[in-house]
C-alpha cells in the first residue's frame, strides 16, 4: 500500500481534487486515514448485502473507485449468481479496479463502465451501492440518479448510501470537523496536509446533512431509510424499496 503523501509539500495554488492517477496510487491509504469507520463500513456492505441481495440479479457499485465494497459483497453471497456493474468516470480508477477484481472473482460475473454514473441505466438489481459517492454530484441531479435506482431495483432490494455529512447545528459541525481533523492527525497527516487537501476538495465535494438524504430517499420513492452507521460526519444509510 502507497503511503498518501500528495499534499505533504506546500503548493503555491491547491488545485481541485480529481480522482487522477496520482490518487488511484495512494487511494486506499487515503481511505483508511481519511474516513473514519472506513474499515468497518466495507465489510459490513457484504453482510448487508448478504441479506437483501436476490439469486440472478446484479449488484450495481456506482463510484466504485478501485472494487472495494464489490469485492465486500461477492465475499459475502458467492452462492448467489450475481452479475457485477462497476461504474467510474475515472479511468485510473477503473484500470485498477478492474485488475483488482479479476484476480479474485470470475470474469463472467463482473462488468466495469468508465461513464458518469447519472448515464448507467439500472436493470434487475437487488443492491446499490452508493459509498461516498453521491456528495461529488453537483446537488441539483441526486434526486434524479436516486429516482433511476429506485426503478431499477427489485421489490426488495437495497440502496447503500454512505456520505460525509454536515449537522444543522453549527456548534455540533464544527466538533465534527474538529475531531475529523484530529483523527486524520493520528493517522499521520500534517496540518499542511489537511488543510491543503480541504481547500482541495472543498469545492469538489459538497455534503448534505442527514436529514436532507432521508428526505430525498423517501422522495425518490424508497419506503424506508435507516442509518446504521456513523462516526464523527460520516454515515451509511441502507433504503429500502417495497
Amino acid at each position: 500500500m502507497k503511503q498518501d503523501d500528495l499534499f505533504s509539500v506546500a503548493q503555491n495554488t491547491v488545485a481541485d481534487f480529481s480522482f487522477d492517477d496520482a490518487v488511484a496510487d495512494v487511494f486506499p491509504d487515503m481511505l483508511r486515514r481519511s474516513i473514519p469507520g472506513y474499515e468497518n463500513i466495507i465489510p459490513m456492505l457484504g453482510v448487508l448485502a448478504r441479506v437483501y441481495a436476490q439469486d440472478n440479479t446484479r449488484v450495481y457499485d456506482l463510484g466504485c473507485s478501485l472494487g472495494a465494497a464489490t469485492l465486500s459483497v461477492h465475499r459475502q453471497t458467492r452462492e448467489l449468481s450475481l452479475e457485477y456493474i462497476c461504474v467510474d468516470n475515472s479511468s485510473a480508477m477503473i484500470k485498477r479496479c478492474e485488475s483488482t477484481l479479476k484476480r479474485h472473482m470470475p470474469t463472467t460475473s463482473l462488468k466495469l463502465i468508465c461513464d458518469d454514473i447519472q448515464n448507467v441505466a439500472i436493470e434487475n438489481a437487488s443492491v446499490v451501492l452508493l459509498n461516498f459517492t453521491l456528495q461529488f454530484l453537483p446537488p441539483e441531479t441526486r434526486l434524479s440518479l436516486l429516482k433511476n435506482i429506485y426503478q431499477g431495483l427489485n421489490s426488495g432490494g437495497i440502496l447503500i448510501l454512505s456520505e460525509k455529512l454536515i449537522d444543522n447545528d453549527s456548534e455540533v459541525n464544527q466538533l465534527f470537523i474538529d475531531w475529523h481533523h484530529e483523527f486524520k492527525r493520528a493517522n499521520g497527516y500534517s496540518d499542511l496536509e489537511i488543510s491543503q487537501k480541504r481547500a482541495s476538495i472543498e469545492n469538489v465535494l459538497i455534503p448534505d446533512t442527514l436529514q436532507v438524504h432521508q428526505r430525498r430517499l423517501i422522495e425518490a420513492g424508497f419506503f424506508k431509510t435507516y442509518q446504521w452507521f456513523q462516526a464523527f460526519n460520516f454515515s451509511s444509510l441502507i433504503a429500502l424499496k417495497q
